[in-house]
């Protein structure tokens, strides 16, 4: 494979560190794009990474994208100081790079060429891959949203989850915990599992291998799903390092889009977040379910 090719894993800030216009796209939350742990050694002339906030993810990405550098290939690496930024110099320097330093805008920037041996790669490797949580046995993955823990909102709407009947979706599916619990309902005849993040998909695969489960990589606002009798979900409120309010609004709109009527939707939310004046404008009738430990669950009938 030709080595003469770019990469960028994130979306570009061309501000802060240049790429290619016809660069592959490497971000798992992009549906479509590569993913780096399966590119082949050596194959990139250049790579631009957005490093991501936590530090095993970040470790994880670093160690790839210098792996599938070419001899001599050059990494670029930049976040803001308060989200990695301040630590990306020392953490390449400790995969054996080294690492010219540059700040703007509230963030560091990092450029290193590929180094003859990368140091610690398989550490890093390992600790970044997919693994088992030891007290449940599902899959998860490092950078996979609440990774490592039950989550507070999903445990919330879980609680007071109904057995469901007929055709449904979790909209923002993660590792497949929430549809675990749908799937436990003989009724429920198909649950499509929409996700935005590669990594949650595949270990949900591993997770969810009911028959009546369909996996999609996608973005739950660019819709598709028609007449359902139900959907589930514990929207994100996150997007690029901010809080995204917009983010739950759209979950509920795409939702009642989806929706057959009659048909309800089951929405856990942060406390302080406003989704109740979207939700009295996109549903005939809303019901607060639950409201407890920061949390609030609604059910929502089209």
């Amino acid at each position: 494979m030709s080595a003469i090719r770019t990469a960028l894993y994130g979306q570009a800030d061309h501000d802060l560190a240049p790429s290619s216009a016809g660069a592959v796209q490497l971000s798992p939350f992009v549906p479509g794009s590569s993913d780096i742990a399966s590119l082949p050694d050596e194959s990139f002339a250049a790579v631009t990474v957005r490093a991501p906030a936590g530090a095993v993810e970040r470790r994880f990405v670093l160690a790839h994208a210098l792996r599938i550098l070419a001899p001599e290939g050059r990494l670029t690496a930049f976040a803001p100081k308060d989200r990695g930024g301040l630590r990306l110099k020392k953490e390449l320097e400790a995969l054996g790079c080294v690492v010219g330093e540059s700040a703007r805008r509230h963030h560091r920037i990092c450029v290193a060429v590929r180094p003859s041996e990368i140091a610690g790669f398989d550490e890093a490797i390992s600790a970044g891959a997919a693994r088992r949580i030891a007290e449940n046995s599902l899959w998860t993955q490092p950078g996979v949203f609440s990774w490592d823990r039950l989550d507070a909102g999903t445990n919330a709407l879980l609680q007071v989850l109904p057995p469901f009947a007929g055709v449904g979706a979790d909209f923002g599916a993660g590792i497949g915990l929430l549809a675990l619990n749908v799937l436990a309902s003989p009724k429920v005849t198909k649950l499509t599992l929409v996700e935005l993040d590669r990594r949650a998909v595949e270990v949900a695969r591993r997770n969810v291998t009911d028959p009546r489960a369909e996996l999609v990589w996608g973005d739950v606002r660019q819709g598709g799903l028609k007449d359902l009798d139900f959907i589930v979900s514990n929207p994100p409120f996150h997007e690029g390092g901010g809080e995204d309010k917009a983010l739950g609004q759209a979950f509920i709109r795409a939702a009642s889009e989806a929706l057959r009527k009659g048909g309800s939707l089951w929405i856990v939310a942060n406390r302080h977040l406003p989704y109740e004046a979207i939700l009295g404008e996109s549903f005939a009738k809303v019901r607060l379910v639950g409201e407890d430990g920061g949390y609030k669950v609604f059910e929502a009938r089209k």
